[in-house]
């Protein structure tokens, strides 16, 4: 379904993302793995067509995507329908007057019939319909981004690409989370440098190193397990503790924010 060979990618000279090749099956679900800064946000914009590679091709269900390509209003719809991202900050997704509106958009911009029946399943989904009529701007953070994901889903997309999606979220609603994109048959791509719960996330994990390139593809489990693959992408850290007055140096998992 999606197919990307040799993704290059640089701003101002230098490089984001260095020769990135993988592709990803109809339904599957992987993680994008990686610290802070390796080009894993900027990956998913590529994926989404918001920007697009110096060099190197990205394929959608067979057809190249381009800026050209993009700019065919027939084709760009398709896509848009299909291939759908929440960014990590919901801020800049949002931009209705009223939460009902906020859902109701894509649905009207894709021509769906029974709109409200549909805003008001979503809304009970995602439990927002008391803030139906409320202005999505005076929300937590948290209830903004399951506003943002109620509307990105309502469209019905093939593919759902999620950038550090429970980064507003407390623990409660994360655990609801994980459990509700587990229940999805959608292709997905999810963004995390928190390792405790890229296994909860998906089985396969495609892990982006300092340089820029694929350091890992393959079974989280395997990767979770492989401490100096770990420590080469810099996913553990070395941090002392003290146990009955001794202070003692291990490796732990890099999961705080």
């Amino acid at each position: 379904m999606i197919e990307l060979k040799d993704i290059t990618y640089k701003n101002d000279g230098k490089i984001i993302l260095d020769k990135i090749t993988f592709s990803v099956k109809e339904n599957e679900k992987i993680v994008l793995l990686g610290i802070n800064g390796v080009g894993k946000s900027t990956l998913l914009k590529i994926v989404n067509g918001l920007i697009f590679p110096s060099d190197g091709r990205y394929y959608y269900e067979g057809q190249e995507i381009t800026e050209k390509k993009l700019k065919d209003k027939v084709f760009n719809k398709f896509f848009r329908k299909n291939v759908a991202m929440l960014f990590q900050n919901p801020d800049i997704m949002i931009f209705n007057p009223t939460v009902y509106d906020e859902i109701a958009f894509g649905l009207k911009q894709f021509d769906f019939d029974k709109i409200d029946e549909r805003v008001n399943y979503w809304a009970d989904i995602f439990g927002i319909s008391k803030y139906l009529n409320k202005s999505p701007f005076d929300l937590s953070g948290g209830e903004k981004q399951k506003v943002c994901l109620a509307s990105i889903l309502a469209i019905e997309p093939k593919v759902l690409l999620l950038d550090e999606p429970t980064s507003n979220l407390d623990p409660k609603t994360t655990g609801w989370l994980i459990d509700f994109l587990n229940e999805l048959s959608i292709t997905m791509i999810i963004t995390t440098h928190n390792l405790s719960m890229a296994g909860e996330l998906a089985d396969r994990t495609v892990v982006l190193g300092e340089n820029h390139r694929v350091l890992y593809d393959g079974k989280v489990e395997d990767f979770l397990k492989d401490k100096d693959l770990l420590i080469k992408a810099n996913l553990v850290h070395i941090h002392k503790h003290r146990h009955n007055g001794i202070h003692h140096v291990h490796y732990h998992v890099h999961d705080w924010d």
